[in-house]
């Protein structure tokens, strides 16, 4: 299974939401994300990591903040708050959700 940056992106393109999923497989699904000026995310029930595709900003992951750019991998433990803020034009991001409700325990 393959999935291209390009191509997804222009799927994406198509919609009038800023993500789409494009790959599930068990607990496993892979989207595209791609928020216009605003990230309106809410936390998530399931355990979520981006790779990052395009652009840089600043992630706000918890109480932490940090910077991203391309090839960035960023976890985020299930129900925490989080969100992309100051972010470039061209930030896009696969977003990979696994495990089960509530996420995985350590």
């Amino acid at each position: 299974m393959k999935l291209d940056p390009k191509a997804a992106l222009e799927k994406l393109n198509n919609q009038k939401s800023p993500f789409l999923e494009l790959f599930a497989h068990g607990s496993l699904t892979v989207e595209i994300y791609k928020p216009e000026k605003i990230d309106l995310q809410t936390p998530h029930s399931r355990d979520e990591v981006y790779v990052i595709i395009s652009g840089s900003g600043e992630f706000l992951n918890g109480e932490v903040r940090t910077t991203f750019a391309p090839g960035d991998f960023l976890f985020v433990p299930a129900g925490v708050d989080h969100r992309f803020q100051n972010f470039t034009e061209d930030f896009a991001t696969w977003v990979i959700f696994y495990g089960p409700e509530g996420g995985e325990k350590k």
